[in-house]
């Protein structure tokens, strides 16, 4: 359920009948290797979070995926055509004011849903939630060990953009949105690159060029499948749920101590 395609009077019914959260997808506007489009994370974050909503309502939590944020912090993608971003700082401030303004129109909770792994944005991001009362946003995101070891050995590697691992995703999101376009066919014969975002970011380096990623992408996109895609969708949807679930639980301790 989107709540950009709901009507005043539909969101009120909503609103009526119980407690309900928001997903707030959260991606970027950035190069993605030659094979992918701009906003392959913005993609995923609305992908993943689409999928989370039937399991929460699986577990009697009602849910909407509110419209997505689709800038972020890229200074690694500078260089490359298409890296259109906005500062930490503005990130932050814009993500507060989302959430704040979503808790005061009567959402019960918000969840931001981030698939952009750029470690300023993640901080960002999370600046976000701290900055709302406690308890009421939440962030998932699969940069944090406790996702991340859940994920595929190349996410694990930390070889995954643009590679075998978000191309999988959008080749599933493509599938089930008949949005064949998505992904251009030439990933199937893209040559594997064996760079560690983890890794180059930890030694000092500051952009994808630094790292070697003379494509914008590492990893090995030729290797992707929707199959995988869709198994990966199933693990950021429970991230999502676990998230939601566990900030609710704590919401509700927190009132009755």
């Amino acid at each position: 359920m989107r709540l950009a395609e709901l009507t005043t009077k539909e969101l009120a019914a909503l609103f009526a009948a119980g407690p309900v959260v928001a997903l707030l997808p959260v991606g970027s506007t950035e190069p993605h290797g030659p094979h992918l489009p701009l906003a392959t994370d913005t993609y995923i974050s609305e992908e993943a979070a689409q999928r989370a909503v039937p399991r929460l309502a699986a577990q009697g939590i009602s849910a909407v995926v509110a419209p997505s944020l689709p800038y972020g912090v890229t200074d690694y993608a500078g260089g490359f055509a298409g890296a259109v971003g906005v500062s930490a700082a503005v990130l932050t401030a814009m993500l507060t004011d989302l959430g704040s303004r979503l808790l005061r129109e009567g959402f019960a909770h918000v969840c931001l849903v981030n698939n952009h792994l750029e470690p300023a944005h993640d901080a960002a991001v999370r600046a976000a939630a701290s900055a709302c009362p406690p308890g009421t946003v939440s962030v998932a995101c699969p940069l944090t060990r406790r996702w991340g070891r859940t994920l595929s050995e190349e996410f694990r590697r930390g070889n995954c953009h643009a590679g075998r691992y978000e191309t999988s995703l959008v080749l599933a999101r493509a599938a089930a949105s008949a949005s064949a376009g998505d992904v251009r066919a030439e990933y199937m014969d893209m040559r594997p690159l064996d760079v560690s975002l983890a890794d180059g970011i930890r030694a000092g380096k500051r952009t994808f060029l630094e790292l070697g990623m003379d494509e914008a992408y590492t990893g090995a996109p030729a290797l992707a499948t929707r199959a995988e895609g869709d198994e990966l969708y199933a693990l950021l949807a429970e991230m999502i749920v676990v998230e939601v679930t566990e900030a609710l639980a704590g919401g509700a301790a927190s009132a009755s101590a």
